[in-house]
């Protein structure tokens, strides 16, 4: 089975990628249990917990990353200078993502056959 990387780095809310990167994400794990999900850039902000996006008149779709555990989803990785960028910490993010470096991001990526973005 093919090993495939899904990369979030578009902010939440501006687009539909984030919405539609998580949707793609949870289908593709009903067919492969070799999936990573990585957030660099400012696709760590998708991960933020305490979101209002209904202030801004738009879907909630954040909490529905909760359910990368559920769907045992368990290869969850954040760069850790786009959270220092960002003034954030894990803590302050919705789910458990093991933080890595871009330059050990960037390795893991050499082993995947797939990676797809949004």
């Amino acid at each position: 089975m093919k090993k495939i990387a899904f990369v979030f780095h578009s902010p939440p809310h501006a687009t539909s990628a984030g919405r539609e990167g998580l949707d793609a994400v949870l289908a593709a794990s009903a067919y492969s249990d070799d999936l990573a999900v990585f957030f660099v850039g400012e696709g760590v902000l998708q991960l933020v917990s305490g979101q209002d996006p209904k202030a801004i008149l738009s879907r909630d779709y954040i909490s529905t990353f909760k359910l990368l555990d559920l769907y045992e989803i368990e290869s969850c990785y954040v760069c850790e200078q786009s959270l220092a960028e960002w003034g954030l910490t894990s803590e302050a993010l919705l789910i458990d993502v093991s933080p890595l470096s871009p330059q050990a991001i960037g390795a893991m990526w050499q082993s995947f056959d797939h990676i797809v973005t949004f």
